[in-house]
């Protein structure tokens, strides 16, 4: 068990309440602007087989939320190769009110979220997409997770055009690729709606890390106004998709596939991704946020990839922790610093 001292003393002092909630109907009323923390996003959790939303919420006396977090716990499964686990999944460090301090409280939801994963047996639990590098350290370590320094990227909207961030070259390649006939925009209807799935499935069938949730997952991420599902047309065949998420005032890219086209294999994800930019700067949002730059390999040809659009490389911590005592000792032993 972790000493969880620190947390006991902060929750005394702060005299806040935490719950855990996994059923749509017990969730309080709460003030939502953060997408992946939203509980839009937790209906869509709640829809999809084989995902349960956990939503950790702290209140004061009043019985105010004061801050929340969501996670998802997945159940992961396939035949090649085969393997069969739950797994704890969760985008940021959760949403506060303005007069709450996230350094001081986000270490009691995320003690309760902890909690809650050991008693769903999840074989593992992963944190991504913090603020900064050292964000929770501390209560992150006193609770038994191990951090993996993780290369992160994301570009700048508002301080420069977006295509002025390209080199020649790709500038020059997109406009050849419009001018023979490559399309994107925003898919429409629910058929091009599954050849996206099916694309995503297609392209990560191989990458056991690169988890495609069911479709009644897409189809609710479809109808939210948050989220936009881009396709790349060729010949009306969609040969790229990513899914794009709008929430405070970022862009993030959250699902992105193509066509393997033996050399130009490239180009549906580079049309792509160009798309999801343009139109995020369009809608005169300030950041555009790639949520996975690749593993945190020192060579890494998709992070090369997407640097090419003129993105800004960053240095982050993901943070993991595995129910098996000896393994989580040995992995964190192993990416030690």
């Amino acid at each position: 068990m972790p000493n969880t001292s620190l947390i006991f003393y902060y929750f005394c002092i702060m005299n806040l309440k935490v719950s855990v909630i996994s059923k749509s109907e017990e969730l309080p009323a709460m003030t939502c602007r953060n997408f992946f923390h939203s509980t839009e996003f937790f209906h869509i959790i709640a829809a999809t087989p084989g995902h349960t939303p956990l939503m950790a919420v702290a209140c004061d006396e009043e019985g105010r939320v004061a801050a929340h977090l969501l996670a998802i716990v997945r159940r992961r499964g396939s035949l090649m190769p085969p393997y069969l686990f739950t797994q704890g999944r969760i985008y940021g460090v959760g949403e506060y009110e303005e007069d709450v301090d996230p350094e001081t409280t986000f270490p009691l939801l995320l003690d309760a979220i902890t909690r809650r994963f050991r008693r769903k047996l999840c074989l593992y639990a992963e944190f991504s997409n913090l603020p900064n590098k050292m964000f929770g350290y501390r209560y992150f370590r006193q609770l038994g997770y191990f951090p993996v320094s993780w290369q992160e990227v994301h570009n700048s909207l508002h301080s420069m055009e977006p295509r002025e961030r390209l080199s020649e070259h790709r500038q020059q390649l997109i406009d050849r690729l419009r001018k023979a006939g490559i399309v994107t925009r925003e898919i429409n209807n629910d058929e091009e709606l599954q050849a996206v799935y099916d694309l995503f499935h297609r392209a990560n069938r191989f990458t056991p890390r690169n988890f495609i949730p069911p479709m009644k997952f897409f189809s609710g991420c479809h109808a939210s106004e948050h989220v936009k599902i881009y396709a790349t047309f060729s010949d009306e065949h969609i040969i790229g998709a990513c899914a794009s998420v709008s929430t405070e005032g970022n862009a993030w890219l959250w699902y992105v596939a193509a066509e393997r086209m033996n050399r130009h294999s490239k180009r549906p994800a580079l049309m792509t991704i160009w798309h999801a930019i343009e139109q995020a700067h369009a809608e005169r949002l300030r950041h555009f946020y790639f949520m996975d730059a690749g593993l945190p390999f020192r060579k890494s040809k998709y992070r090369e990839f997407i640097l090419g659009f003129g993105g800004k490389p960053v240095a982050k911590y993901r943070w993991f922790r595995f129910s098996f005592s000896w393994l989580n000792k040995l992995l964190a032993w192993l990416y030690r610093e």
